[in-house]
């Protein structure tokens, strides 16, 4: 490859207009279009995902690409891609197995074991035992809850859809039943409302970086 080539595949790619950046995702690699996704769509809020290993223990591990999705089934969908080419990530292994998952949202005070538990461990391994967390009782598939975490959603596996070559499983997972701390939690004239602020939940950005809430703005509805 000559210096001339160089230059038009490197112009391909990455398009300089008045300095901004212009990408064609036809032109890259998927490594290079996951760093310009998590980098721009942020701030991601993070799925702290429990569920069973084949041994009878307790796998953890946190997903930043989630969402609830619909409230009528109440559904969550997490996307969770393999360890390697040919080996399935153990919470989504697990979840083939037994279709039952505690989702937590973690609270800011418990951003270093989520971080933690992002690390890759053995199937026979647990996260939790490893980060000496607790599990104290919770929901009726018996998993239970991660102590200390402000929300706990009970959730079924309900549907998979596989998307590209690795493939990355996007996993839809219907709540079952929810946890919610006294501290961040309470009805008001009958109606739940739960305080950001109390909750402080963990934001995923690039790289390494995570956020807190920060200001929090109200805005009235328009009619």
């Amino acid at each position: 490859m000559n210096e001339k080539d160089t230059v038009v595949i490197v112009t391909a790619r990455f398009l300089m207009e008045d300095a901004a950046v212009q990408l064609d995702f036809s032109a890259l690699s998927a490594s290079e279009i996951y760093h310009c996704l998590v980098q721009t769509v942020l701030p991601r809020p993070v799925a702290w995902i429990l569920t069973r290993q084949q041994n009878g223990k307790h796998n953890l591990a946190p997903f930043s690409f989630f969402a609830p999705v619909c409230s009528n089934p109440p559904t969550l969908v997490v996307s969770i891609g393999n360890k390697s080419a040919h080996l399935s990530k153990d919470t989504f292994a697990n979840l083939k197995r037994d279709p039952s998952c505690v989702l937590h949202i973690a609270s800011m005070e418990q951003l270093q074991p989520l971080n933690s538990s992002a690390a890759t461990l053995s199937d026979q391994e647990s996260e939790v035992e490893q980060l000496g967390l607790e599990v104290v009782n919770f929901g009726e598939a018996g998993l239970g809850r991660i102590k200390g975490s402000p929300v706990a959603f009970e959730c079924c596996l309900q549907q998979v859809v596989e998307l590209g070559d690795g493939p990355q499983h996007v996993v839809f997972l219907e709540i079952k039943r929810a946890w919610l701390d006294e501290q961040v939690a309470a009805k008001i004239n009958g109606r739940l409302k739960v305080s950001a602020a109390d909750l402080n939940p963990v934001a995923r950005l690039g790289g390494t970086e995570y956020a807190a809430l920060g200001e929090v703005v109200s805005l009235p509805r328009p009619e």
